[in-house]
């Protein structure tokens, strides 16, 4: 079965263009090592929890917009070869970030129903 890493982060809104610049080129670079897909998208509806929510996991300022992303891997060897190389890819050290990659939740899940 297909692996998956899955991360939620929290944007400037102002950052939206760069953040989306920024997403084009690594979802290249994690295609060519292995990737099977890569989707980023923006926060539309994503509602405030009373316990806990999205925009608390990312410690979400106002002028911030929650984005999430995953990224498909044929399997957890694969995954696991090619985030070695896409780490070590210089294309994945851009100059500037657009979001604060501190705050920034991530992580890899096996997929247990696909369908």
């Amino acid at each position: 079965m297909t692996y998956i890493d899955g991360m939620i982060l929290a944007v400037p809104t102002a950052n939206k263009e760069a953040y989306c610049e920024l997403s084009r080129k690594t979802a290249t670079v994690f295609k060519e090592h292995g990737a099977l897909s890569v989707t980023e998208c923006w926060g539309d509806d994503v509602p405030e929890g009373k316990l806990n929510s999205m925009h608390t996991a990312v410690m979400r300022e106002p002028d911030e917009t929650v984005a999430f992303s995953w990224i498909v891997w044929p399997s957890k060897a694969v995954r696991d070869a090619g985030m070695a190389k896409v780490m070590d890819d210089p294309r994945m050290r851009p100059d500037a970030m657009p979001f604060d990659g501190k705050r920034m939740i991530y992580g890899g899940f096996d997929v247990i129903v696909e369908g």
